[in-house]
């Protein structure tokens, strides 16, 4: 009994011994530290983060969007002045914006890179996370579609020093609707959206994290390069921010009306001329409640 003890203790050492070497391998040789807390860095420009964060939001992005989605964009920034929602259902709904919406730097982004998969972990209405596998595989046969997609990314020494500096990374089988900005700036419906984009730490700068993105899709005429820059922050105990839209939004949705709840819990019109719910929509005991 004393000898199969012993066995398998020198047999977990063993392990945690390698387990030990590995890590300290992957942290202190291979790979980039990309760790702490980013921030968006956004020229002053106005309005809320876009998809381009060098230009302000709106028709301002001059995105090469097709006639028909160009339409599309038009009527939910029209919505949108009469006081409605648009196509932005990060309000409406709090549903997340999706990739690559999702990387507009509406909160705090954390990295965690690990040799088989790279964690990105954003705040912005609900805590969102990416999943890069890093681990060789190809595309699934059978992927449900989701908001933030499926990404597969590649690990490359653009400067052939031995260590990897820059996460190449391929985003598909996405799910709608989606969109880019606050005022709704369309994907288009058929969810062929395709997402690629280099991140590296900046060399002359590493407290930056640049990430060069990609859109293709079919509501563009053309795909759409944009620059995104992120800041660290340099805080020995940054503050993390924990969003939860659902239990903190104000807008209620009744049947196919948004209104807005006031400080009196008193319900309030989000649009010019809207109308008031419908009664038919509530119980009696509701009903008796709202006379």
């Amino acid at each position: 009994m004393l000898e199969r003890s012993s066995i398998g203790m020198l047999a977990i050492a063993a392990a945690l011994l390698t387990s030990v070497t590995a890590v300290q391998a992957f942290d202190d040789v291979k790979y980039p530290d990309m760790s702490g807390q980013w921030l968006l860095v956004r020229p002053p420009v106005g309005g809320q983060p876009t998809f381009d964060p060098a230009k302000a939001w709106g028709k301002a992005q001059q995105a090469p969007l097709t006639p028909e989605y160009q339409a599309i964009h038009e009527a939910s920034m029209a919505d949108q002045a009469n006081g409605g929602q648009g196509l932005w259902r990060s309000g409406e709904a709090c549903m997340p914006p999706g990739m690559p919406g999702m990387m507009n730097g509406y909160g705090d982004l954390e990295v965690v890179v690990l040799p088989e998969i790279t964690y990105m972990m954003i705040e912005h209405n609900i805590q969102n996370h990416r999943r890069v596998y890093t681990d060789g595989r190809d595309w699934p046969a059978d992927v449900e579609p989701s908001y933030r997609g499926y990404s597969i990314g590649k690990w490359v020494d653009s400067a052939e020093t031995g260590r990897f500096d820059t996460l190449e990374i391929e985003t598909r089988y996405l799910k709608g609707p989606r969109s880019l900005d606050p005022t709704g700036l369309p994907t288009h419906a058929d969810n062929r959206t395709v997402v690629k984009e280099r991140i590296y730490l900046d060399k002359a700068e590493p407290g930056l994290l640049r990430d060069e993105l990609t859109l293709i899709d079919n509501a563009f005429t053309r795909p759409w390069t944009v620059f995104k820059t992120y800041r660290h922050d340099p805080s020995k105990y940054p503050v993390w921010r924990d969003e939860n839209c659902p239990g903190v939004t104000a807008m209620i949705k009744i049947g196919k009306e948004l209104y807005y709840k006031g400080a009196d819990n008193e319900l309030l019109p989000t649009r010019k001329d809207q109308p008031p719910p419908d009664l038919k929509l509530f119980s009696p005991q509701q009903r008796q409640t709202q006379r």
